[in-house]
Parts: structure tokens; C-alpha cells; sequence
């Protein structure tokens, strides 16, 4: 691998722990703004499917793969599928308030398919993209339209002119406009998890290779592992088995966003690779005041488990029109660092915002100060109490490899992890420093960009297996001044093992100073 870093756009020198993930749309998709948030912190781009076309996702995957490779940096993508996102029918302009408005204490009917709205008789109807509305919703139950912006109560099912409709007494008006989502947090709901539009997007993105697919509306496990044994189907088929057997599997987040799911966090946690603190859908399906709180539990869950926990929305919602975000936003982004988030995630603000670059710069910032204000404490970060039962070696390494470090003061841990098990179990640690974890393939490389702390670099296997630590010691110590990431002479933890490149082998620690040839991995070691 040679690093073919921009002098333009140069790598950030101290990389943060906590990981940035953006999403991409029409505000940031040209080259130019892909390379400039990548440099700016980005290492992980979002691809929302509830919007756009597959050709329009297909050339913006494009021109991250190109921009990332030009820069000799993974950069993973994350495809986010649709869910059962209930959401209202086409509505037009029928009344001049640029949609439809509904009056509070109006009746509204909702009919059980997706036409357009229209006013019968002085009664407005809403069509909606659920058939099973009329049937599941139960008179007395809630219905929430746009971010609960427009709040509904459920009045009776009865047929209107033929059609099968919810007659519901609105609470709270507004103007409801085309394709807004509707929520019925009170409703036990028979939609599936998996939807047909969520499967032709799995089969694109199987297709594209992407790195990680997020499932929205997660309600249970068995809804996790249905998209899981999905996968491992058609994952086998388009890349055939690796050397586990397993088929190269499209790791899952699964989102929370509703509060079933809250109520199964635990199992939910442990079959996902990862979860996703979705607040936006979360906030309109539960008590708004309990959602710090809940995102608090999701955090700790996800940290007891070892797996990466994502926090999301409206994190600077304000910058999407606005250049600074507000005190309460910058104070949110560094709770989530102080409560231990593995990455925090932008939506709208980079996708159709108007200040993408200087969003991510500041979300950067902020995470850079919450980070520094950690590294003061005195409490010293633990291994998962899960990742401790396994008893696994390379998670016993990666615990000493903390006690190492801290009493080196190390500016680096740096580990050969083939398949990501070694960042893994570093990451899920706690290291307060940056690790930098290499691998020959260029998909696990990606696949650990959201690994709290993990700068993953793509290099090949030395070819002399007699010889192999130290040349790629070597290594090492070029891209680390190369990037910035260290200096001549500071001191480094490295984890790797014989045979280099092999999954499962890490089993050698040395301390080594950058430049130095008498530390580290030597070739008669």
C-alpha cells in the first residue's frame, strides 16, 4: 500500500476516537466535498435508501470509493434501509396553506391506501401507504403525523363510500403535506420488519458490496437475525465463502426507534452488530423526556456487549440552515462522547444542508474537547464484561496492551487485525488513544470505521513469513509520520502474530519508539 495523501486536503494529525458518520446527498456528493469531509473527520458515509433512486445511491458510492482510494484511506458505507416507515399519500394544495390543514378538534378520515387527499363533503381524507392501518389502529390510540407535529386520537374504523377508513378526531392541527410519516405509538402493529422495497435494497447492496445495513424499526431479535440469515444467503452467493465458512457477511445495525424495541434492548443488543440510538422516530413514539435517559441505557447495553452504538438525529440540526449550532446541540454531541458513544451521526445537516463542511468541522471540535476533557480523569476504561466471559486470548492481549501503554504513555497501540477481531477487542477496551489497525483486505478495513478509536490502513501480507513482523514494523513507522499520526521517537504499543495476516493469531505485544530499529518487531525475534 502507498499512501496517496492530497497536500490540499490533508489527513487530520490526531485522529479522533469517538467516529463521525455523515450522510450523503445532494448537499455533499461531488468529489470535491467528499475528499474535504473525509478530511475533516468523516469515515463513515450514509446512504439513506428512503431516498433517491438506485442510480442516484450507486453514484455517490462511486465517488466515495474513487475520492477514499485517491487518498489511500477506507472509508466504509452504511446503507440505511427504508423499515415499514408508514407515511400519508400525495397531498396537494387543496386549501392555499400549501398542503391540507386540519383543525384541532376537526374529524379526519385516513384511508387504508395510498391516494391522494381530498376533501368529501367538508371531510378531509389522507390516504396513507399502510393497508393495515384501519385494522390494527383500536379507537383511543394516537396517531401521529409528521414528527408528532399533528397529533390524532383513533374515533372508530368504519367504511366511507366503499373504503375501509380510521375516523380520527385531530388534537393538535396543522398543515399536513405529501409522504409526511405517520406514527401510532399506542398500536401494535402487524407490518412486517423486513419489507419488499427493504429487500430489493438489500440485493442492491449486497450487489455494491456495501459495509454495513442499518434495520429501521426493529421491534425484536428474531427480526434481526431474519435480516441476518437474509444475507448470509445472498452474501454467499454474490462474494462465495471466506475462510470461516461464513460467506462475507454485511454486518447489521439495528436502529431503535421504537419502544418495543427499548423493551427488548438487551437481546436486541446482542444478536445486531452494532445499534443505532435513532431519536427522531424514538422521540415521537415515547414520552420525549425519557429519551436521554433511554439513550444513556442504549449506550451502557451496547458497551456491556462489546458492539458499537451509533447516536443520531437532530445532533446539529440548526447548522442544516444555519452556520453555528446551538449551546444545547454542541452540549448534546459531548454527552454522547462522555456517555460513551462509538460514533455520532449526522442526517439532514450534511445531506441537504447548507454548510456540510463546516458541520463536520464543528461536530469534530466538539467531539476533539469532550475527548480531551476525558483523557483528565483519573477512572481507568475496563474491557466489556461480556467480552471478559469469553476468555479469549486476543481479548486478554488487548487488556494488557491498555496497562502497557498507559505506563509507556504511548502516543499509539497499533495492531496487524485481519479480520477486525483485534480492533475489536482493542476498541471495545477503552483506549483513550488512537489505534491503528492493519489489514490486507481492503473490506475489513472499511468494515472498522465504527470501531470507537480504530484508524484501520490496508497494507499486504510481507512476503517472507521469517521477516514478516519486521518489515511490517517498518511499515508502520513510514505511515505513521507519513499521516502525522506520530513523530520520531514517539512510543508506540504494538499487537500483532505469527503467522502476520492469519485471523485469530494475534498473540505478541512490543513497545517500540518510531524509527527505532533496536524496539519493536525484529527479524530474529
Amino acid at each position: 500500500m502507498t499512501l496517496a495523501t492530497n497536500p490540499a486536503q490533508p489527513t487530520a494529525a490526531v485522529p479522533t476516537l469517538v467516529k463521525i458518520v455523515a450522510t450523503i446527498g445532494p448537499a455533499c456528493d461531488t468529489p470535491e466535498m467528499v475528499a474535504r469531509l473525509i478530511s475533516a473527520g468523516v469515515g463513515v458515509f450514509r446512504l439513506n435508501f428512503s431516498h433517491g433512486s438506485f442510480d442516484q445511491h450507486e453514484g455517490r458510492l462511486r465517488v466515495i470509493r474513487s475520492v477514499a482510494s485517491s487518498m489511500g484511506l477506507p472509508v466504509a458505507v452504511l446503507g440505511d434501509l427504508p423499515g415499514p416507515k408508514i407515511r400519508t399519500g400525495r397531498v396537494d394544495d387543496l386549501d392555499g396553506s400549501g398542503g391540507l390543514r386540519l383543525g384541532t378538534g376537526q374529524e379526519v378520515l385516513i384511508e387504508a391506501s395510498n391516494v391522494p387527499a381530498r376533501i368529501d363533503r367538508g371531510i378531509p381524507m389522507l390516504g396513507c401507504t399502510y393497508g393495515g392501518i384501519v385494522r390494527d389502529a383500536l379507537p383511543g390510540q394516537r396517531v401521529l403525523i409528521n414528527d408528532g407535529v399533528i397529533r390524532m386520537l383513533v374515533v372508530a374504523s368504519e367504511v366511507h363510500d366503499g373504503a375501509a377508513v380510521l375516523r380520527c378526531a385531530v388534537t393538535t392541527g396543522g398543515v399536513v403535506t405529501s409522504s409526511k410519516g405517520i406514527n401510532l405509538p399506542d398500536t401494535d402493529l402487524k407490518i412486517p420488519a423486513i419489507t419488499q422495497r427493504d429487500l430489493e435494497c438489500v440485493q442492491w447492496a449486497v450487489g455494491q458490496g456495501i459495509d454495513f445495513l442499518a434495520l429501521s424499526f426493529v421491534r425484536t431479535a428474531d427480526e434481526v437475525r431474519e435480516l441476518k440469515r437474509i444475507l448470509a444467503g445472498m452474501c454467499a452467493v454474490e462474494f462465495g465463502t471466506d475462510q470461516t465458512g461464513e460467506g462475507s457477511m454485511i454486518p447489521v445495525i439495528a436502529k431503535i426507534e421504537k419502544p418495543q424495541a427499548v423493551a427488548q434492548m438487551e437481546s436486541i443488543v446482542e444478536a445486531a452488530d452494532a445499534i443505532m440510538v435513532a431519536r427522531g422516530d424514538l422521540g415521537v413514539e415515547m414520552d420525549l423526556a425519557h429519551v436521554p435517559v433511554v439513550q444513556k441505557q442504549l449506550i451502557a447495553t451496547a458497551d456491556s456487549w462489546g458492539k458499537p452504538c451509533i447516536v443520531a438525529t437532530q445532533m446539529l440540526e440548526t447548522m442544516i440552515q444555519s452556520m453555528t449550532p446551538t449551546r444545547a446541540e454542541a452540549s448534546d454531541v459531548a454527552n454522547a462522547v462522555f456517555d460513551g458513544a462509538d460514533c455520532v451521526m449526522l442526517s439532514g445537516e450534511t445531506a441537504v444542508g447548507k454548510y456540510p463542511l463546516v458541520t463536520v468541522e464543528t461536530m469534530r471540535r466538539i467531539v476533539e474537547a469532550a475527548e480531551g476533557r476525558m483523557l483528565e480523569s483519573s477512572i481507568a476504561p475496563s474491557p466489556p464484561r461480556r467480552v471478559v466471559q469469553t476468555g479469549y486470548r486476543t481479548a486478554a492481549l488487548a487488556h494488557g496492551a491498555w496497562h502497557v501503554a498507559r505506563d509507556i504513555g504511548a502516543r499509539l497501540v497499533v495492531c496487524w487485525s485481519q479480520r477486525g477481531g483485534a480492533a475489536r477487542y482493542l476498541s471495545q477496551t477503552g483506549f483513550r488513544i488512537p489505534i491503528v489497525a492493519y489489514s490486507s483486505s481492503a473490506r475489513e478495513t472499511r468494515r472498522m470505521g465504527l470501531l470507537k478509536g480504530v484508524r484501520a490502513l490496508r497494507c499486504d501480507v510481507p512476503g517472507d513469513e521469517r521477516s514478516a513482523l519486521a518489515e511490517w514494523n517498518r511499515r508502520v513507522d513510514e505511515d505513521l509520520v507519513a499521516l502525522g499520526w506520530a513523530r520520531p521517537g514517539d512510543p508506540i504499543v504494538l499487537v500483532a502474530g505469527r503467522p502476520l495476516g492469519v485471523q485469530g493469531a494475534a498473540n505478541t505485544l512490543a513497545v517500540h519508539f518510531v524509527g527505532n530499529p533496536s524496539t519493536g518487531f525484529r527479524t530474529h525475534v
